[in-house]
């Protein structure tokens, strides 16, 4: 729970810095190389290490990261000091929520038996931004337990319409007649 928070604190002030430089492309750009580079189980290693010094763990980031942004940077540094850098995808996924929010955009987390044809993806996509009022792009996953239909998760919200849920409800239903 108290990782989460640090994520979300962390993407937060991101976020906000990004927003008043107007470069919220950019960070967001930045962020994706900085997780890249950290999920190098090698790379990773050296920069958690407790035996290598603060400065050779700078000086090698500094040299991989140049055209990272230096506040950027510094955000790794001091998640390196504090041995909180495992949580750096997290900040990346809320940022990138916050970034979807402030253009209007919602993510929908969908799961279907099959994978969906590009087409169906855009109809789907469109029929989901009708329900929630803003454009929605679409993460999917396939997962046969569904059966058929699909199950969407958009921020707190689930929408199920698998088959696997419309049969669990009718056997409850016939389940309460035989009654």
């Amino acid at each position: 729970m108290a990782r989460r928070a640090y994520s979300k604190r962390y993407a937060q002030a991101v976020f906000e810095i990004a927003l008043e430089a107007g470069e919220l492309e950019r960070w967001q750009s930045d962020l994706e190389k900085i997780v890249q580079a950290v999920n190098d189980k090698d790379f990773a290693a050296f920069l958690e290490s407790p035996k290598i010094h603060f400065a050779e763990k700078s000086k090698l980031l500094s040299g991989q990261m140049k055209e990272v942004n230096p506040l950027l940077l510094n955000l790794v540094l001091l998640l390196i000091s504090k041995s909180r850098l495992d949580i750096i995808g997290e900040i990346a996924d809320e940022y990138q929520r916050l970034w979807n929010s402030h253009r209007g955009i919602a993510l929908a987390e969908v799961t279907t038996a099959v994978p969906l044809a590009k087409e169906d993806e855009q109809k789907l996509a469109r029929h989901l931004g009708r329900i929630v009022g803003k454009k929605v792009e679409i993460k999917s996953e396939v997962n046969p337990d569904v059966i058929g239909g699909f199950i969407a998760r958009i921020g707190d919200q689930i929408l199920d319409g698998s088959t696997r849920s419309k049969l669990a409800a009718l056997k409850k239903e016939l389940a309460g007649a035989e009654r």
